[in-house]
This record gives C-alpha cells, structure tokens and sequence, in this order.
C-alpha cells in the first residue's frame, strides 16, 4: 500500500511523538526534550531522548533513532500499515484510500504547502528591494533589527496587483493552487486574478511545527483595512492557530511561561524582549482550541504552578477584551488549566511598552498578573455601585452566572465557595468597623462596612440565640430560601463565623438534606462547631431544633427565638429616637417601619401578631414624626399633642 508522504507529514504534525512514546515507556522533561531508560537495550542511566520539535527520537547508548511510525514498528512489532493506521487512529484521521483520487488529495496538499513556502520567500526578498524600502523603514521605525526581522521571516507585498502571482507561476505554481490558499483572487467580471496582498508589510504564519500556512498584511498607506489575513482553506483553521507558536514551544519548554497577546507586532515585541512564550490569535478572541493547544505546550506541574497569562490593554477596550476572554475560558477550567490575567498602564500595548519601558518594564507587568479568580473578582465589583441589598444581590447573581459555566464539578464547586467567602467577608465580616463605604462604590480593594455597629462581643443570651438559629438552619435546611436574609444578619462568635459562611457556600449552590449537610459540613473541617452548636447545650434548651421536629413548630421557635434578639435592636434605634432623633436617619427610618411589615420580626413571644404589627407601625410613625419635628425651623417646631400623649416615647 502506498501512502503519500502529505499523509505521513501530517499524521507527525497532528500525534506528538512523546504522546505515543509515553504511552509505553516512562519519560521525564529534559529542557525541552524527554528522556527515558531506552526500551530496546539494557541500561542503568536514561540515554533515550524524544523530541517533539523534530518529531523524532534517538538512543545515544544503542544508536535507535526515528519518527512515531518507527517507534511503533519497532517497539510493537507493528508492519508499516499498521503503524501508520494506529497513528491514523490516534489523530482522528482516516487512512488514505488506493484510488487514485485519495493520492491526488495528498498531492494537492503539499502543492499548497510548497506555494505557501514559494510565497513566504518571495514576500521576504520584496523587503530587501527597491520596492520594500518603506516596509523596512516602518519595520526599522518599530525598532525591529535584521535579526528579528529575519527570524520571523518578515516580508513586503508589492503594490503591483501581479507581481506575486507571476512570480509564482514562473516556479511552476499553478494559479488554482494560489487562489485555493487565498493569494491571489479572481474577479468576477472575467479579469485577470490580482494579488490578494498589496503594498503590505507581511507577517507570515507558521503551524506548531514552523510550516508556513498563511499570512498577515498589515497596509503601509492608502485606504483598506489595517490587517488583512488569508482566509482558511485545508492547511490553515484560523481558531486552532497562534501566531508565534512555532518560536514559543521551545522557549516554554524550557520553561517561559506562556503569554497570550493581541497581534503580530506584539508577539514579535515580546519575544525580541525576552518573553520567549509570547503567541497571539489571529484578529479573534481566543478560542477553546487555541487555549487547548497552548495548555498542552507546557509540563502539567509548571502549569500548575505558572498558567499562562493573557495580557490585554489597560484601557476600557482591553478590561471588555478580558471580561470576553474570561466567559470562554470558564467552560474549559480544569485541574491544572487555568489562565492568570494581566492588565498594561493606561495607554500601553506590549509593543510600545517595550520600546519605552524595555523588557523589565513588561516583567513588571508579568510579575502583577492576577489568578483568574481575583481577576473575576476585580472585575465584578470594581466601580460598582452596592449600597443597596438589591445591588448586592445583582453582583452575586452575576457571579452565580459565572460559575454555573465552569463544567468541571470539583472545580465549579471550589470557585463558587472562595467567591462566597469574598463575598460574605464584604458584607458580612467587616460590619465590625463601623466605617461608611466611601463614595458608595467598591474600588476592589478596601473593605465595604455596612452602616450600623456590630457588637464587638456577643453576650452569653445572644451566644444561646445564636445556637439555636444555627441549628436550626443545619437541622432543617430547607427553610435556608426563606430565613437566609435574617440569618445573615445574626450576630454570632467569631468563631461560628465560618460555618455560617460554608452554611451560605453550600445551601446556595444546592438543596440538601440534614444528613448530606452534615457530611458536607465535616468535609469541609466544621465538624467540631457543629458537633458544638448541635450539643446538649442546644438541645436541652430548645428542643424544636431536632429533625424530627414537624415544620410548624421549628417555624415558631424561629420567631420566637429571633424576636427575642432582634426585638433588642429595635429598642435600641427607638432609643436613638428618644434621646437624639437628629441621629435617626432615613436608612433607620425605613429599617424600623419595615419591621412592621414583616410577622417573623419584632414579636414578642406572649403578643398577638396583630397587636405587635400595630405597635410597631406606630412606634415608627412616632419616630418619624419627632425626628421631623425636631429637624424643621424653629417656629415650626412642635410635636402634635395627640401624638405625645399616645405614645410612650
């Protein structure tokens, strides 16, 4: 059976050799190789090298050397078809076929990879003509040298609209073949094809393996577009590219951590810095196969440790690039994949930071990159406004939002409980300070403190009040829905804290059971809180918190307990009432007649709902009346009779 070489070119770029050598035998990373005990002669110290640039291995004890498909007939015992067909398998390739016309595809292939080779030279020896002086002045005024110029093969297209395709077809190049691949294009009137680039500077674009596939253009002056790219065609799948792979994988290899940018000129910016890992998308938001494809560049541990940053602008364009960026990449989180996001000064790209700042500037950069998760977080409150319980609520929604995207369970499940710690720390925890959110809006920095004094510590009743509405809460957990507005609002020990918060994490992410809480709470490491909040110091004084307990009477110890600690709140702002009603702002105001409206606050345990809701509407009524009375002119000053001989204020 004859296979074209096209196939067996492909099959090698498709299958990383260390991926099929893997498989069989133990590798370990050497710089940017592997090595390994070789597996076809004894040795005691590994002399078995693989290398995945080059797509072949070689023993320096033995002198075995080849491709994937010697591996496999040598290693497996394997025929050359059947080599060939087990790769075929791994990449997802079918075997080509006898008939002719499956000869004749692989033959097409390599015709568009030679024209694309044609090309590139003839693109790069424009640059160095009389023609190209004004694309090598702009490439020299971007302070490229020859070297960097030469290394990324950069290169001219002629303004003349034939030049390329007459050049071509002089080297045997066949004009099908060149308007398959998008160099030249045909009219539609019947006129003759023109150059699909002209008068552009020319960015050619390499797969993994360095073979040349497509093109940028970026026009010199004239009207058009600023780039231009080739449209995909057999060889060239513009979502699955990076620009600067080819150069990248060695360096990340080595160890660079891999740096995502926008366009060419960064990319070549970069790694003339020293950013050896710098690639880039091809005009397009980075995409799941791309993202893929760079993961795979670098050794799980380092990824771990060090994923790869995306670096974007510092302006509003390049904060709604990351916002973009981030929603795709949520999906496709895993163990040990992951991103960190970094963030240029305000009106910098990484090529103009490098001409002004040099490479320690951009490592500066590289050095404040933010784990995803701070960068999500940043990005949801920064400049918010959250005064309000519903504008809370709505960056907790959007956060929600976010996670429910992450596919991997583990992984959804760990972001969703360090976002609720944040969040619960912001709202929550910090109440203790009694500072006022300056400007109303959270800069993503400082602490956010509610209005209102929390008590530094909780009184040895309160500490009683608080057990039993945990326990409550853990014992009958579907009443969360309902109570966690007010749950969150009682005063607990510091050290109950956290177990409120993973109250919030888990009941949030999902219903459960008594039972399945528990064993979520132990997992968790709450298991000797929670053996305390639900001991005979619990029970043996409200009993209605077991499971057993029917709904109804859990639901009445939970008025009657909560009114008990909130009922002394409201004593106190009608205090503040009595002895300062200037004191008592709208905020207040509002929050005590509230409390009128709602049966599970401010009744006391031997009151009649009705006769509290009244009580309280009027107490509130009278508030307000002094609070305006006492803030009116002088003249106007007068608290209505009726109302001071009713009330007891």
């Amino acid at each position: 059976m004859t296979i074209p070489p096209a196939f067996l070119e492909e099959l090698r770029a498709r299958v990383p050799l260390s991926d099929v050598i893997g498989q069989r035998i133990a590798l370990q990373r050497a710089g940017r190789e592997y090595k390994a005990r070789c597996p076809f002669h004894a040795e005691k110290t590994p002399s078995f090298y693989v290398n995945d640039q080059k797509a072949f291995f070689n023993c320096f004890g033995c002198g075995a050397h080849g491709d994937a498909v010697g591996f496999l007939m040598r290693h497996d015992g394997l025929g050359f078809p059947e080599a060939v067909e087990q790769l075929a398998g791994l990449a997802g390739m079918e075997m080509p076929k006898s008939e002719p016309e499956e000869a004749q595809k692989y033959d097409r292939l390599k015709k568009l990879a030679d024209a694309l080779e044609a090309a590139c030279k003839f693109f790069e020896a424009q640059l160095r003509a009389p023609a190209g002086r004004d694309a090598l002045a702009y490439l020299t005024r971007r302070g490229l040298d020859d070297r960097t110029i030469a290394e990324f093969r950069l290169g001219y297209a002629p303004a003349a609209s034939d030049a390329l395709r007459a050049a071509l077809a002089a080297q045997g190049h066949d004009a099908a073949v060149l308007e398959e691949v998008g160099l030249i294009r045909k009219p539609d009137d019947g006129r003759s094809p023109y150059g699909f680039f002209r008068n552009r500077v020319i960015f050619p674009v390499a797969d993994k393996r360095g073979r040349i596939i497509a093109f940028g253009g970026r026009i010199l002056e004239g009207d058009g577009p600023k780039y231009v790219n080739s449209p995909e065609h057999a060889l060239f799948h513009k979502g699955s590219i990076l620009y600067g792979l080819a150069r990248a994988r060695t360096a990340i290899a080595k160890g660079d951590r891999p740096v995502v940018v926008e366009g060419y000129m960064d990319v070549i910016a970069m790694q003339a810095a020293g950013v050896g890992g710098a690639v880039a998308p091809l005009g397009t938001a980075l995409t799941e196969a791309q993202l893929a494809e760079l993961w795979k560049t670098q050794d799980p541990k380092h990824q771990r440790d060090y994923p790869p940053i995306l670096c974007f602008d510092g302006d509003d364009a390049g904060r709604r690039a990351a916002v973009r960026a981030v929603d795709r990449i949520l999906p496709v989180l895993g163990p040990s994949r992951s991103v960190a996001v970094a963030f240029l000064p305000q009106g910098e790209d990484p090529d103009s930071l490098v001409r002004s700042g040099g490479a320690a500037a951009v490592r500066q950069v590289l050095d404040e990159a933010l784990p995803l998760i701070d960068a999500i977080w940043q990005s949801a409150t920064t400049g918010r406004a959250l005064a309000t319980p519903e504008q809370r609520a709505g960056l907790w929604a959007e956060l929600e939002t976010q996670i429910r995207t992450i596919a991997d369970h583990q992984v959804q499940t760990l972001y969703r409980v360090e976002l609720r710690q944040r969040f619960d720390a912001l709202f929550l925890q910090n109440r203790s300070s009694g500072k006022k959110w300056e400007g109303r809006k959270w800069d993503g920095k400082k602490s956010f403190a509610q209005p209102g004094p929390r008590p530094a510590a909780v009184r040895p009743s309160a500490v009683l009040e608080a057990r039993i509405l945990l326990a409550i809460i853990i014992n009958h957990p579907f009443l969360f829905d309902e109570l966690s507005e007010t749950f969150a609002e009682l005063p607990v020990p510091v050290a109950w804290e956290p177990l409120r918060h993973a109250l919030f994490d888990i009941l949030s992410a999902q219903p459960l059971d008594a039972q399945a809480l528990a064993v979520q709470l132990r997992a968790s490491g709450h298991g000797s809180v929670l053996d305390d909040v639900l001991g005979p110091a619990t029970t043996d004084r409200a009993r209605f918190v077991k499971v057993e307990t029917p709904e109804e009477q859990v639901r009445a110890g939970w008025r009657d307990v909560w009114n008990r600690s909130h009922s002394r709140s409201l004593d106190r702002e009608l205090a503040v009432a009595r002895s300062d009603p200037n004191r008592l702002d709208d905020q207040a105001l509002e929050r005590i007649s509230k409390l009128g409206e709602r049966r599970y606050y401010g009744v006391e345990s031997d009151e009649q709902p009705d006769a509290a809701l009244a009580r309280i509407d009027h107490e509130a009524v009278v508030a307000r009346a002094i609070a305006d009375a006492l803030k009116a002119p002088a003249k106007e000053r007068r608290i209505d009779d009726g109302l001071d001989n009713e009330g007891d204020l």
